[in-house]
């Protein structure tokens, strides 16, 4: 049996966007995959709102994180962590060897521009990574009033991951001044893991410019110099069979419309916070809630991977909580192409199963 699956990545993807994937193969330097990247391209400006350069990665979205930071940070970057997630630019940097400090807040909080404000006005630094959606504790930093704060600070090159957010909630990068802005496929862009993409701005590429030995698979210079010259096409051969399917779910994305899709995705939240107050507790600040997951207290203390089995004897999964939050919360994800109906059969089995 096929267990559904309402975890924060890889989500549900349907029989027609999967076929996309075994369509015929095409070389992938000729018209025909210029005309698919330029397709895609195009059509992840108007998700993105921007007019910047899109890249492709064949790789997970931690992959272009890599690059990102590679080829951003002259002097020394500042990440700001909610969480697990948060801190992995963290700890990439530190792989790197790219001179990098840790601002992390408790879990559950969101970062305080203030802070951010503070800390950018020592002038120590000429790079900020931060995460949007932190699917370890199930918030959402507020980037509008991030970017109010990162404006003041034009030196500063500033990358924002939205792998678990982009296409389930708005993010208007130009508008945002966001200069590369992080995103995967096998999240709220409901399709298989293994591309990730990003925007790339003119800020973002100066800089570049200007950094020796940036990697090379994960060279955003480089791709995008290459994007350029080759008419959409990339160093490395690229997975054109993601690509097939990328281009498909994007075509089913802007026929939904994007704000019916953000309102949907508002909707299946706010169903589940609901039903998580009535029964549980939910986790962390409420003023900054996640639009594509919430994650709930065990105020209970049932056991989770109990009744993950018994979901899944009934065509469904959940996930634990992760990291320190094992077995104390439980998290629900409600991106991608699911819908409102899908959550409530979910929690009506659960209620079932728990004797709610």
């Amino acid at each position: 049996m096929h267990k559904k699956l309402f975890i924060p990545g890889p989500v549900e993807v349907e029989k027609d966007v999967l076929e996309k994937m075994s369509n015929l193969m095409i070389g992938h330097r000729t018209k025909d995959a210029s005309i698919l990247q330029k397709s895609i391209s195009d059509k992840l400006k108007k998700v993105f709102f921007t007019k910047e350069q899109i890249l492709l990665s064949t790789s997970s979205g931690t992959g272009l994180l890599e690059g990102t930071i590679r080829s951003t940070t002259a002097k020394r970057a500042i990440v700001f962590s909610i969480g697990a997630f948060g801190k992995r630019w963290y700890e990439i940097a530190k792989a790197n060897n790219v001179p990098v400090d840790l601002y992390e807040v408790p879990w559950g909080e969101a970062i305080d521009k203030t802070e951010i404000d503070r800390i950018l006005a020592t002038g120590k630094y000429d790079a900020v990574f931060i995460t949007h959606n932190e699917t370890s504790t199930g918030i959402m930093n507020p980037v509008e009033e991030i970017s109010e704060v990162i404006k003041k600070y034009p030196e500063i090159v500033w990358s924002l991951d939205c792998v678990s957010s982009m296409a389930g909630t708005k993010i208007e990068v130009d508008k945002l001044g966001i200069d590369i802005c992080i995103t995967s496929s096998q999240k709220a862009l409901a399709l298989p893991p293994g591309i990730a993409m990003c925007s790339f701005s003119q800020k973002a590429i100066k800089r570049a410019e200007t950094i020796p030995n940036r990697g090379y698979y994960l060279d955003l210079l480089s791709l995008y110099k290459y994007v350029q010259k080759k008419n959409y096409q990339y160093p490395s051969t690229p997975s054109i069979s993601h690509m097939y399917a990328l281009d498909y779910r994007l075509d089913k994305i802007l026929d939904e419309g994007l704000e019916n899709r953000y309102e949907r995705h508002i909707q299946m939240a706010t169903y589940v916070r609901k039903w998580a107050k009535d029964r549980f507790k939910i986790y962390g600040d409420e003023k900054y809630l996640s639009n594509t997951l919430t994650n709930i207290e065990n105020i209970r203390n049932i056991n989770i991977t109990d009744l993950n089995n018994k979901l899944g004897e009934r065509g469904f999964t959940i996930s634990n909580g992760y990291g320190k939050l094992k077995d104390k919360t439980f998290r629900i994800a409600h991106m991608g192409q699911c819908t409102l109906a899908d959550i409530k059969g979910l929690l009506y089995n659960i209620d079932d199963i728990l004797g709610f």
